[in-house]
C-alpha cells in the first residue's frame, strides 16, 4: 500500500527528473529559436496535435489503466494479475501505434493541408510518426512501475530520452553545418524519434534486468485481466482521444485566427511559435513537481481507496492539493516579476515578456488543476474528468474563435485564463463531493 514516505519520495525522484529535463528542454528551445527562427518554431509545433492525438488513442489510456490496476492488484496481493495487465497493454498498445504510422505515412499531406493548414508540416508529420511505437513501449512500462510505487525507471528513462534527443539534434545539426548544408526544422522532429527510440530500448532493457520485473515477461495466465483492462481503458481512451482531438483543433485554429486578425501568414506562425515555443514552455517549467504529485497521487488514492481508508485519503488530498496552489501563487509572482525580463533576455523577444506576464496568473489553477485531476482520475471517476477538461476545452476554443478575431492573441490568453479557473472550481467541487468532505477541510 502507498505509504507517505513512498509518496514523498517518488515525488522527489521524478520531480528531480522533471526538473533536470524540463532545465534542458527550456534551453534547448531557446537554441531552436536561434537556429531556426520564430516562423520555423511556429511551424514545429504545428504537428504537436496530430502527435499528440495519435498518442492518446493508442497510449494514454492504456498507460492510465495499467497505472491504476497495478497498484489496485499489488495492495489486495495479486501481483501476477498486475504482470498480465501490463503484457496485455504492451501488445494492444504497439498493434495500434503500427497502425498509426501507416495511417499517417498514406495521408500525411492531405493532414498537413487540411488539418494544420500548412503543407511544409506534411514532411515532420512522416518523420515522427516513427516516434509512436517507441513512445507506446515507454508509457506501458512506466505505467507498471508508477503502479508498484518504483519511480527510478519512469525517471531515467525521462532523462534518458531528453538526453538523447537533445544531443542527437545538436550533434547532426553541428554536422551538417560544417558539411556546408543548411540544417531544417525537420531535424528537431527526427530528434523525437531517436529520444523515444532510446528510452524504448532503455526502460525495456531495465524492466527486464530487474529481478522483480523477470516474471513479468513470461507467458502470462490471462483469466479475468483482459476484460478488466478493456473495461478501463476503453473509457480512459476515449475521453483521452476526445479531449485531445479538442485540443488539437485549437491549437491548429490559432494561426488560422490570428490571420482573421490582420497578421499575414509568416506572423501568424511567428506569433504561434513564441507563444507555444518560448512563452508556455516557461509558465509550464515548474509544473514538472506537480507533474510528479500528480503522477504518484493517482495510484496512491486508489490503493487508500481500495483499502478503505478515507481518513488517509482525505489528508493525502489536501497536503497534494495545497502543495500545488502554494507553488502556484509563489510561481506567478515570480513571472510577475520578471517574465519581460526572461522573454528579452533568453528570447531576445519583447512579445515572449508580454505573453509570460499574461499567462502568469494562471500558474496557481494550472498547478493545483494536476493535482485535482490526477485525485480524481485516481478514485476512478474518469467521466468526470472528461467532462471537467471538455469544459476547459471549449472556454479556450471560443477563444480562439471568438476572441482572436477581435483581440488578437491576447484574447485567446484571457480564454485560457478564464478555462482554468472553471476546471479548478469544477474539479475541487468532484472531489468533495466523492470524498464527502465539507468544503472548510479541503
Amino acid at each position: 500500500m502507498f505509504t507517505k514516505h513512498k509518496l514523498f519520495q517518488g515525488a522527489v525522484i521524478l520531480t528531480a527528473a522533471g526538473l533536470i529535463t524540463r532545465f534542458m528542454g527550456f534551453f534547448f528551445r531557446i537554441f531552436l529559436s536561434h537556429a531556426f527562427g520564430e516562423e520555423n518554431v511556429g511551424l514545429y509545433q504545428l504537428i504537436f496535435p496530430v502527435y499528440a492525438l495519435c498518442l492518446s488513442i493508442s497510449t494514454a489510456g492504456l498507460q492510465t489503466a495499467v497505472s491504476r490496476m497495478t497498484a489496485e492488484k499489488v495492495s489486495r496481493g495479486k501481483t501476477e494479475e498486475a504482470g498480465n495487465a501490463l503484457r496485455i497493454a504492451l501488445c494492444l498498445t504497439l498493434i495500434l501505434s503500427f497502425a498509426e504510422v501507416l495511417l499517417i505515412q498514406q495521408n500525411a499531406g492531405f493532414i498537413a493541408e487540411t488539418f494544420l493548414g500548412d503543407a511544409r508540416c506534411a514532411e515532420m508529420l512522416v518523420i515522427i510518426s516513427y516516434a509512436l511505437p517507441c513512445a507506446a513501449v515507454h508509457s506501458c512500462i512506466c505505467g507498471y512501475s508508477f503502479g508498484i510505487q518504483q519511480t527510478r525507471l519512469p525517471a531515467l528513462s525521462q532523462l534518458i530520452e531528453q538526453t538523447g534527443r537533445i544531443l542527437f539534434i545538436l550533434l547532426l545539426f553541428i554536422f551538417m553545418q560544417k558539411s556546408g548544408h543548411m540544417p531544417s526544422i525537420q531535424l528537431a522532429a527526427a530528434g523525437i524519434v531517436a529520444g523515444e527510440f532510446i528510452a524504448a530500448l532503455f526502460s525495456a532493457r531495465l524492466l527486464a534486468a530487474q529481478k522483480p520485473f523477470r516474471r513479468i515477461l513470461s507467458l502470462p495466465s490471462l483469466s479475468g485481466t483482459v476484460r478488466e483492462l478493456f473495461s478501463l481503458s476503453a473509457p480512459l481512451t476515449a475521453n483521452r482521444a476526445a479531449v485531445t482531438l479538442l485540443q488539437s483543433v485549437e491549437a491548429a485554429s490559432i494561426p488560422a485566427c490570428l490571420k482573421l486578425f490582420g497578421m499575414t501568414g509568416s506572423e501568424a506562425l511567428s506569433t504561434y511559435g513564441v507563444l507555444t515555443g518560448m512563452a508556455m514552455p516557461c509558465i509550464l517549467f515548474p509544473s514538472a513537481i506537480t507533474n510528479s504529485v500528480g503522477t504518484v497521487l493517482m495510484p496512491a488514492v486508489s490503493a487508500t481507496q481500495a483499502a478503505g481508508n478515507r481518513t488517509a485519503m482525505v489528508k493525502l488530498l489536501k497536503k497534494a492539493v495545497g502543495s500545488c496552489f502554494i507553488l502556484g501563487l509563489g510561481c506567478c509572482l515570480f513571472f510577475l516579476i520578471f517574465g519581460s525580463l526572461i522573454g528579452a533576455v533568453l528570447f531576445h523577444s519583447s512579445a515572449a515578456g508580454k505573453f509570460i506576464l499574461t499567462l502568469a496568473w494562471i500558474c496557481p489553477f494550472l498547478y493545483t488543476n494536476t493535482a485535482l485531476i490526477s485525485a480524481i482520475n485516481g478514485l476512478g471517476k474518469t467521466f468526470f474528468t472528461f467532462l471537467i477538461n471538455v469544459t476547459g476545452l471549449l472556454v479556450r476554443i471560443a477563444g480562439v474563435f471568438l476572441a482572436i478575431p477581435r483581440f488578437g492573441i491576447q484574447g485567446y490568453l484571457w480564454g485560457l485564463l478564464a478555462s482554468q479557473f472553471i476546471i479548478s472550481g469544477l474539479a475541487a467541487a468532484v472531489l468533495l463531493t466523492n470524498t464527502h468532505m465539507p468544503s472548510s477541510r479541503l
